[in-house]
């Protein structure tokens, strides 16, 4: 049983070949996206700093494993369904265009909308608010300079480092593709072998924490480079090496593990609430950990289990939500800077995290969907 075609993680929906499969992987990205919201309440609200409760907030950011998971899943799957079937591999040429034209519309539209509001607010210091941070942050590339926090860092765009992760592992993977599928398994179907060499390749996680923990001659952005996350990505990898195999995953199973394994990182042995721990160990925890939540929490949908979790998932509430999903990601810290100022009235870290998540929810989708609306791909 194989996807005829793919769903990508932050970029959207294309055409598929199991409907009810692409809903519950559409309404799994709403799941992702709320709880990068969350833990933006969280943050905005002050709530990180009380004690391991703010560790169990400040984790939320696990939506962003969950995209790359996804991503990893979805788009690896049409070259793995190719050498399964015997087909020629997809084409490079449309696979990239397919993800500008889904991804850099919205984006480019949101980046804008940032820098416009921005010069009119006076919101305390935002070294990105200039014309080259402009630039860096149209192109994706902010993240490749040093004291990344003092140079391109926008304050309504802190989310979009992991998109600038996103967009690197959209170039690599064609190339990851060759590697395992044509020089490691010589272009026939060898899923053991292919297994190997993706386990070989998340060891590429490790190895990188430790050069940019233990050495100085990189820029200190480089923690948030690709080789740090790729563990991520290769857990959707393996996902899609699995499903030709018939292999299945149960939600009952799978998802107390990643509750379990959540609260577990939640605790100082994933180090503080920030997204790049300062200590060697707790990176690699927090690394490692989210790799099998993210990966536990999509499992269930990529490889058959069609239970609760799946229909839940799959339920028009949240495959509405998945659908703009990406749209939440873009503009929800703009909408949440808004509403602690215009409406909520809360003063930076107080207030209510619920009420604020609430309301920002309750602004925000309205205007992803009228985003989505005017950028989304129309197929024919």
């Amino acid at each position: 049983m194989t996807l005829s075609n793919s769903v990508d993680a932050q970029g959207g929906l294309e055409s598929v070949g199991k409907p009810e499969r692409v809903a519950s992987l559409t309404g799994i990205r709403a799941v992702a996206a709320l709880l990068v919201m969350l833990t933006h309440a969280a943050y905005t609200t002050g709530k990180y700093t009380h004690g391991y409760a703010g560790l169990v907030w400040s984790r939320a950011e696990i939506g962003v494993p969950i995209f790359f998971v996804l991503s990893g899943f979805l788009l690896f799957s049409p070259w793995v369904n190719a050498a399964a079937s015997g087909e020629s591999s997809p084409s490079v040429r449309r696979y990239a265009w397919h993800r500008v034209r889904r991804i850099m519309p919205a984006y480019v539209v949101t980046v804008l909308a940032a820098y416009l509001l921005y010069h009119f607010r006076t919101a305390g210091p935002n070294p990105g608010h200039t014309w080259e941070g402009l630039f860096r942050n149209l192109t994706l590339t902010q993240i490749y300079t040093d004291n990344y926090l003092y140079s391109f860092l926008h304050q309504g765009l802190t989310q979009m480092w992991s998109l600038a992760v996103e967009a690197a592992f959209y170039v690599v993977l064609p190339a990851l593709a060759y590697l395992l599928l044509v020089v490691l398994c010589r272009r026939r179907w060898r899923p053991g072998l292919l297994l190997a060499g993706l386990g070989g390749l998340a060891l590429l996680t490790p190895a990188w924490l430790i050069l940019v923990h233990t050495t100085d001659f990189l820029p200190d952005a480089a923690r948030l480079w690709l080789p740090t996350y790729l563990v991520w990505f290769i857990g959707g990898m393996v996902l899609a090496a699995l499903q030709p195999l018939g292999v299945r995953a149960y939600a009952l199973a799978c998802i107390p593990l990643a509750v379990v394994c959540y609260f577990i990182v939640s605790t100082p042995i994933g180090g503080a609430p920030t997204t790049s721990p300062a200590e060697l160990r707790e990176a690699l925890f927090k690394a490692g950990f989210y790799a099998v939540i993210a990966t536990l929490m999509v499992a269930p949908l990529a490889l058959g289990d069609r239970g609760v979790y799946a229909r839940f998932l799959a339920s028009r509430p949240m495959v509405f939500l998945g659908e703009i999903s990406y749209e939440i990601f873009l503009i929800h810290l703009l909408t949440m800077e808004l509403v602690m100022v215009e409406i909520v009235r809360y003063p930076i870290y107080t207030g209510s995290m619920w009420w604020l998540f609430i309301v920002t929810f309750v602004v925000t989708v309205p205007l992803a969907w009228l985003l989505h609306r005017c950028t989304r791909v129309r197929t024919t």
